[in-house]
Order: structure tokens, then C-alpha cells, then sequence
């Protein structure tokens, strides 16, 4: 049996993790600094369409990472009592609300830019519309997208401070299980 102190991720997850880290990365650049060009230029339109890019991108990616968490070899279950396995319950659900979060802000992405009537870019190519246009849908949609963006940052911030906790708090050797190999 393998304790979680010794148990190591498959590269594949880690690469995405990583991966997908940088993209996060990316994906709140473009949209934040797209604010630092007036309306209408170039500038942030091109902006506007990075974030999209690799917001597609992480759709994608997040898919690719679900069947490999499900290939790869898992915990045994945890059978622990008390505060642990309120920690374990409370890290089930945080990991799938970052997983729910991966999904649904690129796919809602989509359906603003779809329900606006405006191309989505992707890498050269122009993905379908999702819906017919809606101007009252797209701002709807585009302002759930905004508020669950900036949730992301509380879900994204929460996700390190439990990396911290797990490194040097429960020294379970947590960044050493996630580094490259």
C-alpha cells in the first residue's frame, strides 16, 4: 500500500499540470493587460483573442488531463478519521471545482463570443459558433464569465496555499511528487 508521501504522480499529469499552469498564466495576462490599449485597437483585440486561444487550449488540455488522472494509478482510499479526512473531503472537492472551472470558462467563452455573433480564434482557425447570435445572452454569459474569472483567481490561489500546506505543514514531500523528472 501506498502512503501519500511516497506516492508519485505519472509524468503525463504532472506535464499537464505544469503545462496547464502556464496557460492559466497566459490566459490571465492577455485579459487583464488587453486594459493597458484603448477600445478598438489593434492591440486589444489581439489581447482579447490570446485569451481566448489559450482558453480553448485549456479546454483541451483538461480533457487530455481527465483521461490521464483516470489511467494513471491512484491513492489507496483514504481511511483516516477526524480533521484528515475533512482535509481529504475539502481537496476531493476543491480539485473538482478546478476541474469544473477548466471546463466551463472556456466553453462559456465560446458561447459569448458565439452568441455575439464573433469569430472564435483558435491558432489560424475559426471555430463554429456554439449558438446563433443572442446580444442579450452574450452580455448575460459575458458577465458570468467575468465574476466566475475572478472566482478562479480565489480557486487558483486556494490550490497553492494547499500545495504550501501540504510542503510545510504536513511534509508530505508534495513539490517533489510534482517536479519533472
Amino acid at each position: 500500500m501506498t502512503s501519500s508521501s511516497t506516492y508519485k504522480y505519472g509524468q503525463a499529469l504532472i506535464l499537464l499540470h505544469w503545462l496547464m499552469f502556464l496557460l492559466f498564466v497566459f490566459v490571465y495576462a492577455a485579459i487583464e493587460f488587453r486594459v493597458f490599449f484603448d477600445k478598438g485597437m489593434p492591440e486589444r483585440e489581439f489581447m482579447k483573442a490570446l485569451h481566448f486561444m489559450f482558453g480553448l487550449l485549456v479546454l483541451l488540455l483538461v480533457l487530455l488531463r481527465l483521461v490521464a488522472r483516470r489511467l494513471s494509478p491512484r491513492l489507496p482510499p483514504d481511511s483516516s478519521k477526524g480533521w484528515s479526512k475533512f482535509f481529504h473531503i475539502g481537496s476531493q472537492a476543491a480539485h473538482w471545482a478546478l476541474y469544473a472551472f477548466m471546463l466551463g470558462m472556456p466553453l462559456m467563452g465560446w458561447m459569448v463570443l458565439s452568441a455575439a455573433g464573433k469569430p472564435i480564434p483558435f491558432f489560424g482557425l475559426v471555430m463554429p459558433a456554439l449558438m446563433g447570435p443572442d446580444e442579450v445572452l452574450s452580455k448575460q454569459l459575458k458577465s458570468l464569465h467575468e465574476t466566475v474569472g475572478s472566482i478562479g483567481y480565489v480557486l487558483i490561489g486556494l490550490h497553492v496555499l494547499a500545495a504550501f500546506f501540504h510542503q510545510f505543514v504536513l511534509k508530505d514531500h508534495l513539490m517533489a511528487r510534482m517536479r519533472l523528472r
